[in-house]
């Protein structure tokens, strides 16, 4: 730890002896500046609030070697040049004006690094507006909460080659490690890095929401208790569904409200939040002409949930309609048709997701490896699973592979789940149980593998009231009907 104690950076004595700097110390900022300073690097930082930024050097000073800084313009001075500055403060205009506060400060090839949950679209803005001055920005993805900034996240930088070179000693340093390999990886050029965090969190959100249901289904079509829940989720952990979020799962359902001695998950509001990733996610998705559709479940879903004020008038509306109250006869087979489903559906979403990310590095030439991203998602991250090592294979195998779905292994769990993931959707509308995610999820893959959609009729509809045209299966070019008219068709592209 830096000798100076008054919580201001020596410029004297440690002037350009930090290897990094952290501005911003809130939870998140101050537990990545500690995992940053563990490893061995001199790390310079920094808070509007003076107060936040000593707290740190106080309370954590001997767990490695801080510069304290209490202006901006010394903690610029600690930095080692080509200087690498992390700015973990709130999303938006938050970080506009650190940018803009910071920006007269640098010199060139200097490094300002976003590790917050950016949208993609302003980390390309800030990109292009540094570049002008000469300056690099990187939009860098960090996935494990508090918990992973302080202990290995996953660690999605985007940005130039030269910043990387710079960061990614530092950052693979600090991520998490599996098998022996950081779950730290270039992602690419521009805002490469926040676009793949942006995914992963609309991953997560279709992660939970099947979790959810699945839980959901449990209780009501079993009347198993929240803790009962939590034995079938830590014995499901100890198999392919094995994941963080699974995990947390039995940890929650199995926990008693310390107030009432109730079921925790009994006492917490039904209304979900979130804070924008998802959304930013399957608008995304729209833009690039991707179907996500359990992603986009999940967030509507949530959405649902909050509009208590609905619920509460529909529930009213619609006390008397009936759905199927017959009991379970095989419990054991129902336990073990819901987790089939849950794991078939799993595996759209992560399709899904992978799907958008080829079709963004494509929109953008971002080169995104799809299999290096599976890699440093193994370990440090919200949606770290088993069957991670199973899609870094799969990519492996198959650099262009057009959908995990049909890779052998995947193709297979789905192949052995369907039977159970159509009865339990089955049996969730006739008893009147909402499953947005298990549902929509089947209907993308039935969707998938059938020969011949009603598309066709939709093109038809359009070119009969909109004159919009549409294609043929047996000859080449675009035709329109005459339907007001002989209902002569005529060839378009002549």
């Amino acid at each position: 730890m830096s000798d100076d104690t008054t919580g201001t950076a020596d410029t004297t004595d440690s002037a350009a002896r930090a290897t990094i700097g952290v501005t911003g110390l809130a939870v998140m900022g101050r537990n990545l500046a500690r995992n940053i300073a563990r490893h061995g690097h001199v790390t310079a930082v920094h808070n509007r609030s003076v107060e936040k930024m000593q707290s740190l050097v106080d309370e954590f000073g001997d767990e490695g070697d801080f510069v304290a800084c209490e202006s901006l313009e010394d903690f610029v001075a600690a930095i080692e040049k080509p200087r690498a500055i992390i700015v973990m403060v709130k999303a938006g205009e938050a970080t506009d004006a650190v940018i803009d506060d910071l920006v007269p400060l640098l010199d060139e090839d200097d490094i300002i690094v976003d590790a917050g949950n950016a949208h993609f679209d302003d980390t390309r803005r800030r990109e292009e507006a540094l570049a002008e001055k000469k300056l690099h920005f990187v939009g860098c993805g960090v996935s494990g909460g508090e918990e992973g900034a302080l202990n290995g996240p996953s660690i999605m930088p985007g940005g130039s080659e030269h910043a990387y070179e710079r960061l990614g000693p530092i950052f693979e340093d600090i991520a998490a490690e599996v098998d022996g390999s950081p779950c730290c990886t270039h992602v690419g050029p521009d805002a490469a890095g926040h676009f793949v965090k942006m995914v992963h969190n609309g991953i997560e959100y279709a992660d939970m929401q099947l979790i959810a249901e699945a839980y959901d289904l449990l209780r009501r079509r079993l009347e198993m208790t929240p803790k009962d829940i939590a034995g079938v989720f830590e014995e499901w952990n100890g198999g392919d569904l094995e994941s963080f979020l699974i995990e947390m799962t039995a940890d929650v359902l199995a926990q008693d409200d310390p107030g009432t001695d109730t079921p925790f998950v009994d006492v917490v509001l039904d209304q979900a939040e979130q804070k924008g990733t998802g959304r930013w996610t399957v608008q995304s998705a729209l833009d690039l002409g991707v179907p996500v559709t359990g992603i986009a479940e999940a967030t509507f879903a949530r959405s649902l949930s909050g509009h208590a004020g609905q619920r509460k008038a529909a529930r009213e509306a619609f006390a008397d309609v009936s759905v199927s109250s017959d009991a379970v006869d095989d419990r054991d087979a129902y336990v073990d048709d819901v987790r089939k489903a849950l794991y078939a559906s799993k595996v759209v979403a992560y399709a899904q997701g992978f799907d958008q990310i080829a079709a963004g590095s494509r929109e953008h030439d971002w080169d995104v490896d799809p299999g290096g991203i599976a890699r440093i998602w193994r370990g440090g991250c919200i949606i770290r699973a088993r069957f991670l090592d199973r899609i870094t294979e799969a990519y492996a195998e198959d650099a262009g592979l057009v959908s995990l779905l049909v890779n052998p292994y995947f193709a297979g769990v789905v192949s052995d789940g369907v039977q159970a993931w159509r009865r339990i959707v089955a049996d969730a509308a006739l008893h009147g149980i909402p499953t947005p995610a298990f549902a929509s999820s089947l209907s993308f893959f039935d969707g998938l593998r059938a020969e011949r959609l009603p598309a066709a009729l939709i093109q038809g509809l359009r070119d009969n009231f909109g004159a919009h045209t549409y294609q043929r299966v047996d000859r080449e070019g675009t035709y329109h009907l005459l339907w007001a008219g002989d209902r002569t068709e005529e060839r378009q592209d002549d």
